[in-house]
């Protein structure tokens, strides 16, 4: 039984869960030792637990669980995965709140490879929010891209954005997907994955955590799977043309943390460009939001003509 559309308690999962992810990100970055690879099996790993207490409290442990498309949830796996792991190495070399920025970037991604990959049309209106977003991350990045700045800072902006690329394929493989696979099959089978692919960076470094490290890395791993379990129930509740925007509530606690916590202090090339990308995405969803209520609206015409 579907429940009750509320849009209000959908805003309000999306936002807590949005600001989750900020904290799971603020705790992967304060923990500058432990290797992204290892940061991402904590995350997965320590997720497990939650997503199964979620699905035992909803009943479907059993059918929940239950996949049909091997192929498609490895595939989605594989492209999660890292781009989870070039996100967190991202972390570790740039400001939290461009870190944030850049990943703005994703749902702007996804139309292109939605375009290039599923066939879909895009038309001039969602082409033309797709150039600005592409100009707001230029310029979030530019300082990066000059002789000022250190490798580091360069390496941490282009795997953000890689990072930002990735999750852009992995939406588009879950729209392939959509219809076929249950949510909380995705949900699970993504964390599971990821915990074993994760496994394979252990040559590359992995180090034994220390004290409070420990910590930081079952928090950020509990955390995750928290606010990716808000952000799965909020969908229940509310369009997601209608919650998109609020995904953005993620850049005030990044400025917020970045500059309490890390000590960022944000630049006007960071703050402009961010600005330009969360405009082109919010014009992006308010595009979706009509081109779905035309559908809706052509659907209807078509069938009171079959019934006439």
């Amino acid at each position: 039984m579907s429940p009750t559309p509320s849009p209000l308690r959908g805003i309000l999962l999306m936002i807590t869960a949005v600001s989750l992810f900020v904290v799971m990100g603020s705790l992967v970055k304060a923990a500058i030792r432990i290797p992204p690879g290892e940061a991402v099996f904590f995350r997965a790993f320590c997720a497990l637990p939650v997503i199964v207490v979620w699905l035992a409290l909803r009943g479907e442990l059993g059918v929940g669980l239950r996949v049909g498309n091997w192929r498609g949830h490895a595939v989605r796996a594989l492209a999660g995965s890292t781009a989870m792991g070039l996100g967190f190495l991202g972390l570790k070399l740039i400001p939290l709140p461009e870190a944030t920025a850049i990943r703005f970037a994703t749902p702007i991604l996804v139309l292109v490879f939605a375009a290039l990959i599923l066939g879909e049309r895009i038309r001039l209106i969602r082409i033309s929010a797709v150039v600005v977003g592409l100009i707001g991350v230029s310029i979030v990045m530019w300082p990066r891209l000059s002789f000022d700045a250190g490798d580091l800072a360069l390496v941490g902006a282009l795997v953000t954005l890689g990072s930002a690329a990735l999750a852009a394929l992995a939406q588009v493989f879950l729209r392939a997907m959509a219809g076929t696979e249950r949510t909380t099959a995705i949900v699970f089978w993504f964390s599971a994955t990821a915990s074993v692919l994760s496994l394979l960076t252990s040559p590359f470094g992995w180090v034994w955590p220390q004290g409070y490290e420990w910590a930081l890395m079952i928090g950020a791993g509990l955390i995750g799977g928290l606010g990716q379990i808000l952000l799965t129930s909020s969908y229940r509740f509310a369009e997601a043309s209608t919650l998109a925007p609020f995904t953005y509530v993620s850049m005030i606690w990044a400025l917020i943390i970045g500059y309490l916590v890390f000590g960022e202090v944000p630049t006007a090339p960071m703050l402009a460009g961010a600005a330009l990308v969360i405009a082109a995405g919010v014009a992006i969803v308010l595009r979706e939001r009509a081109l779905g209520r035309q559908l809706t609206a052509e659907g209807k015409v078509r069938s009171l003509m079959k019934g006439g």
